[in-house]
């Protein structure tokens, strides 16, 4: 399907679904919720819809570089109302309208002035920008940015002060953190960021060198927590590692006292988790309604097969055979078309209006702890309720040492619409995306061993 781009700034004409009228974004917006972490890839606009829809407080996007989003041309969908920016090949970044009241951008910057003339060129469609200081690769941290502004503050905190200082008031600022392997280096580090005006921070309880296996080092946030109360700044710290979904967000903010939990892997794997009931059999209960809602938004197919085939769930009344014969096909297929007997013919707009009226009618649903339901939480895996069985074979809790738990995906951010004028090529082919910091993986089989 070939569609004409409007180029920004839009008419005022422009179709598109009403915003749900809410205040911007403030400090206590970070507070008492529940957040998709932010994941190159499997971070995309379907997903974030998706988290939404099942109840995320809030959506973190990909990670995009500086440099990438001030090389693109913002391009709005006149059917849909999605906006691209898009690169010589594919977009870097996708939003729409529905979204931004609750979206966090998130820079990959060394610089403080290209991360805000990159904050200031998405500024119109997302509520907040996030700084990324916490991934460890080395395609991001050779060139200062990630991790290895931890070991930098001076640089970080001027790019957060930069950010602050000439972003409009209403937009906030943060910055995602790992820990220091000393808890006074961590500290003094938070201390510094505190104080440069952010409005939140959230830390991925893992130090820069372990390994995504490793468990998450929740126990030590509470100390940080405390440290930055007695500082006397009320700046919320957000717990990030190990979180499995909306019931074992309560876990997570009672051991280590932070504001609000961000969630990742579990997120990529079931969307629905931000929900208290998340979807099982997700080969029946939401694989058609995403591959629906991909198509009317034109996301690219490759990334739609990429993301579903990181679904995983509980199961109930579907096989583990079952549901990888259907990725299988899935991944197979060369475009929507071949399964209609699985989406049918629709344009996949009734799902759309339905998550966009889920949106607007979305009530606060505050994360307080209760005694009660952490006792439950300690003995019920929140994966395997309701006699459900997961796709590994296992309950889906608190990652072991010895079980891997992936950080958020790294292989690229998302394509863009896949109009017949601008099909990238496969990164399988090129071997690398020369616009986000992340090389393309080796090609993952996801089906259950």
């Amino acid at each position: 399907m070939t569609r004409t781009m409007s180029t920004s700034p839009p008419p005022d004409n422009e179709r598109a679904t009403k915003r749900p009228k809410l205040e911007h974004l403030t400090s206590d917006s970070f507070k008492n919720g529940v957040f998709l972490a932010p994941m190159v890839r499997s971070g995309a606009l379907p997903t974030r819809l998706m988290a939404l829809k099942h109840g995320a407080s809030l959506v973190w996007g990909p990670e995009v570089v500086d440099k990438a989003i001030l090389r693109a041309e913002r391009v709005v969908d006149p059917v849909t109302g999605v906006i691209s920016y898009n690169g010589k090949t594919r977009a870097i970044f996708t939003t729409h309208p529905i979204e931004r009241p609750y979206l966090i951008y998130q820079i990959g910057s060394a610089s403080p002035e290209l991360a805000v003339q990159a904050a200031k060129t998405v500024v119109q469609d997302v509520s907040g920008v996030d700084l990324n200081c916490g991934c460890p690769k080395p395609f991001s941290t050779h060139a200062g940015m990630g991790a290895a502004l931890l070991t930098n503050p001076d640089l970080l905190c001027d790019i957060l002060t930069a950010l602050r200082r000439e972003l409009p008031p209403h937009v906030t600022v943060s910055a995602k953190i790992r820990l220091l392997p000393s808890q006074d280096d961590t500290k003094r580090l938070v201390e510094r960021i505190v104080r440069t005006g952010v409005s939140a921070l959230t830390v991925h309880c893992r130090t820069r060198n372990m390994r995504p296996r490793e468990a998450a080092l929740i126990e030590r946030l509470r100390e940080i927590v405390e440290f930055v109360e007695g500082l006397g700044v009320d700046i919320p710290v957000v717990a990030n590692g190990d979180c499995q979904g909306w019931e074992d967000a309560k876990r997570v903010k009672k051991i280590t006292g932070a504001s609000s939990v961000m969630i990742a892997t579990a997120a990529e794997a079931n969307p629905s988790c931000f929900s208290s009931t998340p979807l099982q059999d997700l080969g029946a209960t939401l694989i058609p309604s995403y591959l629906r809602l991909c198509r009317y938004i034109d996301n690219h197919w490759a990334l739609t097969k990429f993301c579903i085939s990181q679904f995983r769930g509980a199961r109930k009344d579907v096989t583990k055979d079952e549901t990888n014969d259907l990725k299988a096909r899935i991944i197979k297929s060369k475009g929507f078309d071949e399964l209609t007997d699985l989406i049918g013919n629709s344009s996949g707009e009734a799902d759309f209006v339905e998550i966009a009226d889920i949106i607007r009618s979305r009530r606060p649903r505050p994360l307080l702890v209760d005694s009660e339901a952490e006792k439950t939480l300690q003995s019920v895996s929140p994966a395997t309720e309701e006699g459900g069985s997961s796709d590994d074979d296992g309950p889906f809790v608190a990652t072991p040492p010895d079980r891997p738990n992936p950080e958020p995906p790294t292989s690229r951010a998302p394509l863009g619409p896949s109009s017949d004028t601008r099909i990238p090529l496969p990164a399988i082919i090129t071997g690398s995306d020369m616009l986000t910091p992340t090389p393309t993986p080796k090609p993952l089989f996801p089906f259950g061993s």
